[in-house]
Parts: C-alpha cells; sequence; structure tokens
C-alpha cells in the first residue's frame, strides 16, 4: 500500500529533526555517524512528494521547529492550542487531503 503524503511527510519531519540533532552534536565537538546515509534518505523521501507540497513544508519549516503537528484529543492544534472547528476532524482523520491550522498555519495530523 503507497503511503499517502502526509505520512511521507511526517517521515521527511523525523528525518530532518535526526540530520538537526546530528548537527548539534557535532557542533559539540562529538563524532557523528551516518548524516550522509540520513541525507540521502532524506532526499529520497523528499522526490516522492509533491512539489507544493514539500514546498510549503519547507517554508514552514524555516518558521517552525515542527512544521507538521498532531491534532489533540479535544480537537485541538498541538502547535499553537487553537480549538479547530469540528468539521476539520472528520475531513483530517482520512488522510484524504491535507489540512492546515487555521491558527498557526502548520500541517495537521490525527493520532487516531
Amino acid at each position: 500500500m503507497e503511503k499517502s503524503q502526509l505520512e511521507l511527510l511526517v517521515a521527511l519531519q523525523d528525518l530532518d529533526m535526526m540530520i538537526e540533532e546530528i548537527s548539534e552534536v557535532k557542533r559539540l565537538g562529538f563524532s557523528a555517524e551516518r548524516e550522509e546515509e540520513l541525507r540521502k534518505a532524506r532526499e529520497e523521501l523528499a522526490n516522492k512528494i509533491k512539489k507544493p507540497l514539500l514546498y510549503s513544508y519547507e517554508k514552514l519549516k524555516k518558521r517552525y521547529k515542527r512544521a507538521i503537528v498532531p491534532v489533540g484529543e479535544d480537537n485541538t492544534c498541538l502547535g499553537c492550542f487553537i480549538k479547530l472547528p469540528t468539521s476539520l476532524s472528520s475531513i483530517g482523520r482520512t488522510d484524504a487531503e491535507v489540512i492546515y491550522c487555521e491558527g498557526c498555519g502548520r500541517i495537521l495530523y490525527w493520532l487516531s
């Protein structure tokens, strides 16, 4: 089964955070391995994501540490903690389309 664009974006964000952590370890003077392997995996993953969506993610990443955030059980964006309209919940849970928070603009995903 092919992964949805949202699943690919979440995986891309995880890889970006791992690469960022490795860079921080290097800045502290420690050696870190496998950075090149992570960067290659990131590039391969980014190639699977639609360009407009990838551009949107990259733009949000410059603004926020986490460009993609989960939605809490009470239908709250866990990026800015604004309560989301209930109509978004039914659409967002299907992963059929990418939903942005109306408060902060981050990409949202539902855990269940």
